[in-house]
């Protein structure tokens, strides 16, 4: 049963998080990005990681949700609806997905997923704070300075269009 649940809670993410990509309204995006990060949630169920699954629904696709629709309100749609897209943007756009990918690819590749793998993170929410405090603290932190920035870069965005 868990199994059949982890295929239909996997096809359902990539599904939505492939309309994430290819919406053309920022807002119905928003929401599709909802729908992925629920479906997220179930995986984590699934994991038996319960605070994950809790701070999924309740973090992202509660504040931090609500934060990106703020943002899509403020900035001007209707420009954004009239641009064209740059030949320069997508070429780049599709040499790094392919190069992100090489590296995912080559990183699964050496790491061999599920040899001698053990679940240490059973659902106890002091391991988990543990190692994200020790171990992975510089990634966590570089990723809170990039959501800094990139609020104070939609304020200024918002703030030109206003003057």
């Amino acid at each position: 049963m868990e199994t059949a649940l982890f295929y239909i809670f996997a096809a359902l993410t990539l599904a939505s998080g492939l309309l994430v990509i290819v919406s053309r309204n920022p807002i119905t995006s928003a929401m599709f990005l909802v729908i992925t990060i629920a479906f997220l949630a179930g995986l984590f169920v699934l994991l038996h990681a319960f605070f994950l699954a809790a701070v999924q629904i309740l973090v992202y696709a509660g504040a931090v949700m609500v934060l990106f629709l703020f943002v899509i309100m403020l900035l001007d749609l209707r420009a954004e609806e009239r641009r064209r897209f740059n030949t320069f943007g997508i070429a780049a756009g599709i040499i790094g997905i392919v190069s992100l990918g090489y590296v995912l690819i080559s990183t699964i590749i050496k790491a061999r997923p599920g040899v001698g793998a053990t679940a240490t993170l059973e659902g106890a929410t002091a391991p988990l704070g543990k190692v994200l405090f020790t171990n992975y603290l510089l990634p966590f932190e570089i990723l809170s300075v990039l959501l800094l920035v990139a609020m104070v870069g939609v304020i200024l965005l918002s703030k030109r269009d206003l003057r």
